[in-house]
């Protein structure tokens, strides 16, 4: 996909670039698979638990197939199309039987193409198999983490992960973090890279296309005043003086939050750091 520049007309012009959408085929969405989504913007029953989120354009969610259960029948790639809820682009599929759904697109992928998810089918970008049935090293994504749960994890534009080695009942996957993990050898994924890998270089260029995003400006505490937090106050410019606080007080930096108790843990084999 190509990457559009600007002639620096205005000042949020002159470093703004954008996707040229060569790839999408149809710009209107599948109005059966749209779904309305309410704007929470950062609240919780009305209060504001995350800061910085609120006002962004209005949209509708598309209901991803991330499940790939309707085995052994063949799809036909029917469009693909632009989706403003994630980075990577969708590909709607028409089914045999006449049901239409979507999935992620995965680079390569063209209007035309036919589509499986099974464990007899070919290795072949975009279709879905059992990790047991994929060949080692080869890229994949959306991958399960339970099997039959729809996919977690490899679902961004440009990523991948890769099967690096069998064990038994599990599979060794290298994720786009370069962490090591085993995943159980029934559950599906994808052959091949999510596409649109372009979008990591884009320069949004201005305040506005962030808040078209729904991001808002965030204000360093140590630009405030005491009273509205920890890191406020001072004269000049000053440090947090402090180990980093959030506005409430709490330790901001350092912490562990990864739950002891869950048994994810137990299936990592190489952190990611």
């Amino acid at each position: 996909m190509t990457i559009r520049t600007y002639r620096p007309t205005t000042p949020g012009q002159r470093f703004k670039t954008t996707l040229g959408f060569s790839e999408i085929s149809k710009t209107r969405p599948e109005k059966t698979l749209l779904v309305s989504i309410n704007r929470v913007s950062g609240r919780s029953r009305g209060k504001v638990t995350v800061r910085g989120k609120g006002g962004r354009h209005k949209r509708n969610f598309r209901v991803i197939d991330f499940t790939r259960d309707k085995r052994d029948i063949h799809a036909k790639v029917a469009a693909i199309e632009y989706d403003p809820n994630r980075s990577a682009n969708v590909a709607l599929l028409h089914y045999k039987d006449g049901e239409k759904r979507y999935i992620i697109a995965p680079v390569n992928l063209k209007v035309g193409d036919e589509l499986l998810s099974g464990e007899n089918a070919e290795i072949k970008t975009g279709n879905a198999l059992p990790l047991s049935r994929i060949p080692i090293g080869t890229v994949i994504h959306n991958v399960e983490m339970v099997p039959g749960a729809g996919a977690k994890i490899v679902r961004s534009a440009g990523t991948g992960a890769i099967v690096a080695a069998k064990e038994g009942k599990f599979v060794h996957l290298k994720l786009p973090s370069k962490e090591v993990r085993k995943i159980n050898a029934k559950s599906f994924a994808t052959i091949g890279q999510v596409g649109n890998v372009d979008i990591k270089t884009l320069t949004l260029g201005k305040a506005g296309r962030s808040r078209h995003l729904g991001k808002k400006p965030h204000v360093r505490g140590v630009a405030m005043d005491p009273r509205s937090h920890p890191h406020g106050g001072g004269e000049g410019r000053s440090g947090t003086g402090m180990h980093p606080k959030t506005p409430t007080g709490k330790r901001a930096m350092g912490v562990k939050t990864r739950s002891r108790k869950k048994t994810s843990n137990r299936m990592i084999l190489s952190r990611r750091k």
